[in-house]
């Protein structure tokens, strides 16, 4: 059984842009809970997307009877863009293979991250996806989760927010609407490829004081207790503990590595998937 849980949300809240929802699920026996991010399906050089996207629906295959629900924390695709009368072209596995595991009664939820933010209806009425569009609280068996694709949270990074605002003005979307398909498509797959080469395929890891989403975890475990801070978007596999009782842990990524968590109802793992 899962159920929302709507909370009052301040005014500070609101100016971070946290959702103050609550999500809560009661795992079925046998059943678990899966978490991945940051496949950046489409990803330039595009000769080696079809065989990574297989990779991906192995993984999907491999979970299909004992997930319960799957959480997919944003930048699956390396660049998305959803017309009203225009389906994105590829992908046709991964979307196939998402659409017969929603049919086989997992509950998919999508976040939208910095690469695939505009993510709006089209997932959802053909697959029935949730989507998310913020951070969100998950209860599961009694554990508090913090799950969220992590970018824009935490302290500095104040560029990549102004940009955040932008590529979520509706306004601005209307206009890039207006640009012919195939034009918009090269814009928007210019811009990522740019975006992912000039930072590196790989990232390295900062030191936890420096490492914004650790430092945000921390932030926000002065406030309120979770057992679980669950993030993708640094593209480093990470299970740290903050206290006795909280672990942050980041996701990785499907570019070089395959990594994944799974939650069996009393712990998270953080596990790496051979295709082999």
């Amino acid at each position: 059984m899962s159920v929302y849980k709507v909370s009052i949300t301040t005014n500070k809240m609101k100016k971070n842009q946290l959702d103050q929802s609550r999500y809560d699920i009661i795992l079925q026996p046998g059943k678990k809970i899966y978490f991945a991010s940051d496949m950046h399906l489409g990803l330039h050089p595009f000769d080696k997307n079809k065989e990574r996207e297989k990779v991906v629906v192995r993984w999907l295959d491999e979970i299909k009877n004992d997930a319960q629900e799957l959480f997919l924390l944003g930048d699956i695709f390396d660049f998305w863009y959803e017309y009203k009368k225009v389906v994105s072209r590829g992908f046709t596995r991964f979307l196939g293979k998402l659409a017969e595991l929603s049919d086989h009664g997992v509950k998919i939820h999508y976040f939208t991250g910095n690469h695939d933010v505009w993510v709006f209806d089209y997932l959802p009425k053909e697959i029935g996806i949730i989507i998310h569009r913020k951070p969100l609280r998950v209860l599961i068996n009694g554990l508090h989760f913090f799950l969220g694709h992590g970018d824009g949270l935490g302290p500095k990074d104040h560029g990549y927010k102004l940009l955040k605002k932008i590529f979520n003005s509706t306004f601005l979307q209307f206009l890039f609407s207006r640009l012919h398909p195939n034009f918009a498509y090269m814009i928007g797959h210019t811009w990522s490829r740019h975006s992912r080469l000039s930072k590196g395929l790989k990232s390295s890891f900062k030191g936890e004081d420096k490492e914004y989403l650790i430092v945000f975890s921390r932030q926000m475990l002065q406030k309120e207790h979770f057992d679980y801070f669950i993030f993708g978007h640094r593209h480093i596999a990470m299970d740290i503990k903050l206290n006795e009782k909280s672990h942050y842990i980041n996701l990785g990524e499907w570019i070089k590595s395959s990594n994944y968590a799974v939650f069996d109802g009393f712990t998270v793992a953080l596990l790496f998937f051979s295709s082999q």
